[in-house]
C-alpha cells in the first residue's frame, strides 16, 4: 500500500484528482501486441506508470499428462511482479498475493476462452508487472486478453479491467498507487462488454448500495473504452501486416 503524500489534496475544490484527472477519467493508456518474438501471443499494456506484459503459449500438449482434461484445454495463469517493479525491491519468489491474483485473473479469463475447442491441451498465460503504480491486476487481465487474441486463441469476447476507488468520499476510476494507499474503498472489475459478462468483481472497503451501483456503472463505462482500445490495437497490427504483404 502506498502512503499518503503529506499535504497533498487528493480531490481539489474543483473536483479534480491529485494528477489533474476528472473522477471518471482514465490515466493515459498505451497498448501494443506482438512484443515478444518467442511466444505465441504477447501484449504490453500501460495505464499511466503501471506497465504490464503478458505472454501466451499454446494450446500445446502438457508435459505432465495428469494435467489434461478430456473435454477442454486447461488455462494456466501466472501473475508475477518483477523485483524492480516497486520502489522497494521485491523478492523474486512468488508471494501469497501473487498466487491469489494468478487465480483471480485465470477466473476472469476462463469464461471467454473457448477452451472446449482444444481438449487435452494447456494454454499458459504469463503476466509480468514491470512497473507498479496501482491497478496491476486489472491491467494484467487486459494485457492477458490482448495476448490471447494475439495468439489466435478463440474467445467469446475481449476482456478489459479497471479499478474504481472511493477517495475523500468521491468515486474515481482507475486509481493509482497514491489513491489506492489512502482510499476508503477499492473495486476492481473486469468484464466482456460485448457479451454483457462481468468476470471479476471484488470489493475492498465499504460502499453503500448506491455507491456500489454507481461505481459499477463507472467501471463498465471505462471498460467499454478499454476494450475499444484493445480492438483498435489488434486491428492496427493486422492492418500493418496486410499492407506489408501487398
Amino acid at each position: 500500500m502506498a502512503k499518503a503524500v503529506e499535504g497533498l489534496r487528493l480531490i481539489t475544490e474543483e473536483g479534480l484528482r491529485h494528477d489533474g484527472r476528472r473522477p471518471d477519467e482514465l490515466r493515459p493508456v498505451r497498448m501494443e501486441v506482438g512484443v515478444l518474438e518467442n511466444s505465441d501471443g504477447s501484449a504490453l499494456v500501460e495505464f499511466g506508470k503501471t506497465k504490464v506484459m503478458a505472454a501466451v503459449y499454446g494450446p500445446r500438449e502438457p508435459i505432465q499428462k495428469y494435467m489434461v482434461l478430456p473435454d477442454r484445454a486447461v488455462l494456466r495463469v501466472r501473475y508475477h511482479m518483477a523485483p524492480f517493479s516497486t520502489s522497494d525491491r521485491k523478492s523474486p519468489a512468488p508471494s501469497r498475493r501473487e498466487i491469489e491474483l494468478s487465480k483471480v485473473i485465470r477466473e476472469a479469463l476462463e469464461p471467454v476462452v473457448l477452451s472446449e475447442q482444444f481438449p487435452r491441451t494447456t494454454i499458459d498465460v504469463f503476466i509480468e508487472v514491470l512497473q507498479a503504480d496501482g491497478g496491476t491486476r486489472t491491467a494484467g487481465v487486459t494485457a492477458a486478453s490482448l495476448a490471447l487474441a494475439d495468439a489466435g486463441i478463440p474467445m467469446r469476447a475481449l476482456v478489459g479491467g479497471v479499478a474504481v476507488g472511493k477517495i475523500e468520499g468521491v468515486l474515481v476510476v482507475d486509481v493509482d498507487e497514491v489513491e489506492d494507499g489512502v482510499g476508503e474503498a477499492d473495486l476492481p472489475v473486469a468484464a466482456a462488454p460485448d457479451i454483457g459478462l462481468i468476470t471479476l468483481f471484488q470489493l475492498n472497503g465499504v460502499l453503500t448500495r448506491e455507491e456500489l451501483d454507481r461505481a459499477l456503472e463507472m467501471a463498465l463505462g471505462a471498460i467499454r473504452r478499454i476494450v475499444d482500445m484493445e480492438k483498435e490495437t489488434l486491428k492496427s497490427k493486422y492492418q500493418v501486416a496486410g499492407e506489408g504483404e501487398e
